[in-house]
């Protein structure tokens, strides 16, 4: 397996990137297969990936999905997917390429193919929350196995909202899911998950979080202050005894990112048939 994972971090300390690496290797080790993985710093070097590798995976990240707009390395982004668009396109690449946006990368992605708008919350979104999936992502092989709801990491600042239905639908898109429903807030409910065609898939969430990681990073000085001004300490508590339950992180770590890879792989051994 040949995988580039274009990390959005900028440098910034986090957990995602080890459990993306992590996902990787332990599904290599059960697939039994090689796994060659390199990795693109776009937003420091503005430099992505070419065209050789198998599948993508596109990280989580800090800062704003809007402020870098018309920033080289975005543009250097946009363009990268444009190329992966247009070699998928063509009839002679029987074997296409398949991208998994996370978070940062995935409101950058509902930007590029304007499916939805992305725009600043009024507060941050930090925990472990409840997701509901919808009807078209009854028969959609990352969410293979899941319950509804699930339950998933949720770190973000901005949000997808307001989706283009017909712009969707034109691009052979899908809305897989969406936030807890806030019955006492009168705000619209945020996409959580997007299927913008085929072999492009994303979610606004972190499908790669683990327990481990999250729990470093809830009980850092910073994070457990922030929840703890925000939410109060039993609200830091309840997110801590979250992290033991098997049915909510490990659950979703388990089905959703490791679906992809194996639709991915399955792909790949049905044109090398």
């Amino acid at each position: 397996m040949k995988v580039a994972i274009i990390d959005m971090y900028e440098g910034a300390a986090n957990q995602g990137m080890r459990c993306i690496r992590e996902i990787l290797n332990q599904f290599a080790e059960l697939q039994g297969r090689d796994l060659e993985r390199n990795e693109y710093d776009v937003r420091r070097t503005n430099i992505v990936p070419n065209l050789s590798y198998d599948f993508y995976i596109c990280s989580g990240g800090p800062g704003s999905p809007l402020d870098s707009k018309g920033s080289i390395w975005e543009n250097a982004f946009f363009n990268w997917i444009e190329k992966v668009e247009q070699y998928n396109a063509k009839e002679e690449n029987v074997l296409k390429k398949s991208i998994f946006f996370i978070c940062h990368s995935f409101q950058l992605a509902c930007r590029y193919f304007d499916v939805a708008t992305v725009s600043k919350r009024k507060s941050t979104a930090f925990g472990v929350f409840p997701i509901h999936y919808l009807q078209d992502a009854n028969n959609d092989v990352i969410f293979e196995g899941l319950t509804d709801p699930f339950y998933a990491v949720d770190s973000r600042d901005y949000q997808a909202t307001q989706p283009k239905h017909n712009k969707l639908k034109n691009i052979g898109g899908k809305i897989l899911a969406i936030e807890k429903a806030r019955p006492h807030v009168p705000l619209e409910r945020a996409i959580m998950s997007v299927r913008f065609n085929e072999h492009m898939v994303g979610t606004q969430f972190h499908p790669e979080a683990d327990a481990i990681g999250m729990g470093i990073h809830l009980q850092t000085e910073e994070r457990k202050k922030i929840v703890i001004d925000n939410h109060g300490i039993e609200k830091w508590h309840s997110m801590i005894d979250q992290l033991k339950d098997p049915d909510k992180i490990l659950h979703t770590y388990e089905h959703i990112f490791p679906s992809f890879l194996k639709d991915a792989v399955r792909k790949m051994e049905l044109v090398k048939l």
